[in-house]
């Protein structure tokens, strides 16, 4: 299987749920192809690398998702820690590709490798709907973006749609790194809705 996340247009989205629902997500092509499910892993044992947490009403909440094609085959894991500080992106046997360690909650958050070197950061604007990749020389290398879908929606369902716009050719892991990005963000920021 070739690399699901080749092209360089990508959107992230979540379905239209209510405010209580688990972290899931659509990875899709520029032409509205699915590329890959994201779900809540449902091990709830001692395995931390497969820890599937219910959300609860905080963006502070530990929970991870588990990335398939659409025939179920696992791709990635994004496992987001409790509090803000850490997220690890992983393979299914559970290799480190990288991780997203936050400099500033909301502004500002660095990308590692799996070896602990810097490779990039994300810059966030104040609002929190614009999310620029850039790599260890300061190039920008993906831009995320946000998008607003109104207030009833934003404030009742769990939906959000994002925009990945990578800038190739972007060496991996950062590239993987800069795709992950939607749902990282997602998960830290996003997730939790304020009458939650």
């Amino acid at each position: 299987m070739g690399d699901p996340f080749s092209s360089s247009t990508l959107r992230v989205e979540q379905p239209r749920r209510g405010p209580f629902a688990k972290s899931r997500y659509k990875v899709l092509d520029g032409d509205g192809a699915v590329l890959a499910i994201a779900a809540p892993t449902d091990d709830q044992g001692g395995n931390a690398v497969m820890r599937g947490v219910f959300p609860g009403k905080s963006n502070l909440d530990a929970r991870a998702v588990l990335l398939t094609t659409p025939d179920g085959d696992p791709l990635l894991i994004v496992d987001k820690l409790s509090g803000r500080e850490y997220t690890e992106v992983l393979r299914p046997d559970g290799e480190r590709v990288g991780s997203y360690v936050t400099e500033r909650v909301g502004r500002r958050y660095v990308i590692y490798d799996d070896d602990g070197t810097l490779i990039g950061a994300i810059d966030v604007d104040v609002p929190r709907n614009n999310f620029e990749v850039k790599d260890g020389d300061g190039a920008k290398v993906a831009h995320v973006r946000k998008k607003w879908a109104g207030l009833a929606t934003h404030l009742l369902t769990t939906a959000d749609k994002y925009s990945v716009e990578i800038a190739d050719p972007v060496r991996e892991p950062l590239r993987t790194m800069a795709v992950m990005t939607a749902i990282v963000m997602d998960m830290n920021l996003h997730e939790a809705k304020e009458i939650t």
